[in-house]
């Protein structure tokens, strides 16, 4: 019995969150352990490296699963794949390191949130981004994104996955960038809470129609007992892009 580690990318949409739900719910885990199933897996659950909510997308998931394969490494992620609904996908399958586990062993997360700057709905392109108008301030909304980088309590901003959980985290970048309507938010972290990045962008957005400041973030940020009550971005704007082990 070996353990296998692979890169899992999906369109969101019409699943309920990566994490396994009652019967009935369509879930990635879900359709991932199906798929496995199907090639004699007798594992009780997959390990993943996140949880994404409802309609969040992913380039670069990972998971880990033990398995009796008797074939070709390289072979594996072709057979997943041909279990597979056409909204999910095995980027990617390897070997996994001894004492290898997704979510554990990882050292930081990289997500990308995008969104569109139009004043009417654009059916082809908002499966995947975020329409928001009238344009807000990049400028503004830029240096919001440089007072999140670094460790802090970010409990205004989400919660801990796990009850209890603390709610500290690092920050080692954040940035936006413009092509022509199209901004895109890039952030790196060693990891997040829920609906933490969903929480920033609505925040700086805020920012950017000069409702909020600069100021009135760094005032969250220093005090955890504070809690951002504003919009939350929506969800099909979020893409987990990559995790990564050092």
């Amino acid at each position: 019995m070996a353990t296998y580690k692979s890169i899992i990318a999906y369109d969101g949409t019409d699943f309920q969150g990566f994490q396994r739900q009652a019967e009935g719910l369509r879930t990635v885990q879900g359709v991932l352990e199906t798929a496995l199933r199907n090639l004699d897996w007798q594992g009780r659950s997959i390990a993943a490296a996140g949880r994404t909510d409802a309609g969040v997308h992913a380039r670069g998931q990972v998971i880990a699963f033990e398995l009796e394969w008797r074939h070709e490494v390289s072979s594996l992620a072709r057979a997943l794949n041909a279990n597979l609904p056409s909204d999910v996908a095995v980027c990617h399958t390897e070997l996994a390191p001894q004492g290898f586990h997704p979510r554990f062993t990882a050292q930081k997360r990289r997500y990308s949130y995008t969104l569109i700057i139009l004043p009417v709905r654009d059916p082809l392109r908002e499966r995947y981004a975020w329409r928001i108008w009238p344009e807000p301030e990049l400028d503004a909304m830029e240096t919001v994104a440089t007072i999140l980088v670094g460790r802090y309590d970010f409990a205004a901003f989400g919660q801990a996955p796990i009850d209890g959980g603390h709610t500290v985290r690092e920050v080692f970048r954040a940035q936006w960038s413009q092509k022509r309507e199209v901004f895109t938010f890039e952030i790196e972290a060693n990891a997040f809470l829920q609906h933490m990045i969903r929480r920033f962008v609505g925040a700086m957005i805020e920012v950017g129609a000069g409702r909020l400041s600069a100021k009135d973030i760094r005032v969250l940020l220093n005090d955890p007992g504070l809690r951002w009550e504003g919009r939350i971005a929506a969800a099909q704007g979020l893409c987990l892009e990559a995790v990564i082990y050092e």
